[in-house]
């Protein structure tokens, strides 16, 4: 039996490529996007694709059934992947923003894995994975509303995967640095919906963000393609034993190392160069 795989966040990007990658090595993928114009899009390239709006709680268990149709009320695999970053300083986000932030980085995420898990009981086996950040264990100024909901998803699941000990199902974190997708472009939007530039003391680093968010390439030489998270997707979802966390990028590994080894205040001096 062909294992099915739901992957979120699918509209470009590390959702995309994945989704592309797994049904060619004959998983069963059902993608998602929240616009039903991405939906189509992806339809048309081949891929099974349902629209799925991880800020919409009716969208989620719409989505579900769709998925239960679908497999026969049975699933393998979820790739949590479908987020998006705020950025700007903490003293200048309006709580909405953050509550939009959690509401599809966080939220979204434990309506549908807690969703989902019944039909993985039933399979019984499952795999759930997690695309969490090099900044879900490293704060980054201006970065706080992203930090928050990925430290968040890292406790989360790291509890989620102590209750499921003893069931079939598997939890995996991968942890990506710098990678090349449309997320500085997102995070361009979200940051003129929700700063005023002009009224911030940070002004003058917050035009320089922009600067940055407006680049189309990454310029951090250590940036690696979307398709660098293939690799452990899939030994994610099918190793015997599949890794606790997967650290994708130099970066993502230098810092776990850091935060290892380096007393805080000394650790807080060298993020402090970062933003």
């Amino acid at each position: 039996m062909t294992n099915t795989v739901l992957i979120t966040g699918c509209s470009t990007g590390i959702g995309y490529v994945c989704a592309h990658a797994l049904a060619k090595k004959g998983f069963d993928v059902i993608a998602s996007c929240r616009k039903e114009e991405d939906v189509a899009r992806l339809r048309a390239e081949g891929l099974h694709c349902i629209q799925l709006d991880l800020a919409d709680t009716g969208s989620i268990l719409a989505a579900v059934e769709e998925v239960r149709t679908h497999t026969g009320g049975k699933l393998f695999g979820l790739f949590n992947n479908g987020a998006y970053g705020q950025p700007g300083a903490l003293e200048d986000l309006p709580t909405d923003a953050l509550r939009k932030q959690f509401e599809t980085n966080f939220f979204g995420w434990h309506t549908l894995t807690q969703a989902v898990i019944p039909m993985m009981m039933a399979n019984g086996k499952g795999r759930i994975v997690q695309n969490s950040s090099v900044l879900g264990f490293i704060a980054l100024k201006f970065r706080g509303a992203y930090n928050a909901s990925k430290f968040a998803i890292e406790g989360w699941t790291d509890t989620l995967r102590l209750e499921l000990k003893g069931t079939p199902i598997q939890i995996s974190l991968i942890e990506p640095g710098p990678i090349n997708s449309r997320f500085r472009a997102n995070a361009l939007d979200a940051f003129f919906q929700a700063i005023n530039i002009n009224s911030s003391r940070f002004e003058e680093d917050y035009r320089a963000q922009q600067f940055r968010m407006e680049s189309e390439h990454s310029t951090n030489k250590y940036t690696l393609p979307s398709e660098s998270i293939i690799a452990p997707l899939v030994h994610a979802l099918t190793a015997q034993n599949a890794k606790i966390r997967y650290r994708v990028t130099k970066p993502t590994h230098y810092m776990a190392i850091c935060k290892r080894l380096l007393p805080a205040r000394m650790l807080d001096r060298l993020l402090a160069k970062g933003g």
